[in-house]
């Protein structure tokens, strides 16, 4: 089922390849064909501008859910073999400290819709009847439209396609170990909750690597839109994480 055949996500997705496509023109005296690239770019710095807001509440959010981890932690020693009981006082807690477990899920939830409309953008031979002339961009040689997982396996794949995706990849891959190293949770003392578990902990630093898989089944227009994402979220939790920094857990001793 097609869901942009749904009128008004069709109207949106027509008005959307009309304002990227008109960026684009504005662009190429100065980006040539790679104009569509650098709207994308500009596109990106937009959206998590404006994000920026939600950002600090997710900052907020994160301090509060490790100021409160004490308490809940003794929460769950008291009230294990209730389980019931235990989400009835857990989130009681919350709701005390006017937060909940999933604030600060905004920002991925927001984005959402501008990576799947990206998707769709260059993914698309025809927008509403007439020709997509996005698919004619390219980002130094490697077309916007394309997929590092579809041009291998369909044999298009050309030397500027992984010299593009392998530069993308290498920065999201770093990002993601330097995120899993800045933000590593620390041990500590006392806490025996599945979440704190070995495998849960290494499971947890796995997902940092998520969005690199992911990019390299989205066009190339979504992998730059990720590998922006990605590098700005690092600056931005870093300079937030000093203006919000999180208590200091007891670790847990040798």
């Amino acid at each position: 089922m097609d869901i942009f055949a749904f009128p008004p996500l069709a109207a949106l997705l027509d008005a959307a390849y009309g304002a990227l496509n008109g960026l684009s023109t504005l662009l190429e005296p100065l980006a040539g064909p790679s104009a569509a690239a650098l709207a994308v770019v500009l596109v990106t710095l937009l959206v998590r501008a404006l994000l920026i807001p939600v950002g600090i509440s997710q900052a907020r959010a994160e301090q509060t859910r490790a100021r409160l981890a004490p308490k809940l932690r003794a929460l769950q020693q008291r009230h294990r073999k209730n389980p019931e009981r235990l989400q009835q006082e857990m989130m009681a807690l919350y709701r005390s400290e006017n937060t909940s477990p999933f604030a600060g899920m905004l920002p991925v939830l927001a984005q959402a819709p501008v990576v799947g409309l990206l998707y769709t953008l260059f993914l698309r031979p025809e927008i509403a009847g007439h020709p997509n002339e996005l698919l004619t961009h390219d980002l130094f040689g490697a077309p916007l439209g394309t997929s590092l997982v579809s041009a291998l396996f369909g044999g298009t794949a050309t030397p500027a396609t992984f010299a593009v995706f392998g530069v993308l990849l290498a920065v999201m891959i770093a990002v993601a170990e330097v995120t899993r190293r800045v933000f590593r949770p620390a041990p500590v003392e006392g806490d025996d909750s599945p979440l704190s578990s070995p495998g849960m902990l290494r499971m947890m630093a796995a997902l940092h690597y998520l969005t690199a898989v992911f990019a390299a089944f989205v066009p190339l227009a979504a992998a730059l839109y990720l590998t922006v994402t990605v590098v700005w979220t690092l600056v931005q939790r870093v300079i937030l994480r000093r203006r919000y920094p999180l208590p200091q857990p007891v670790a847990v001793r040798a």
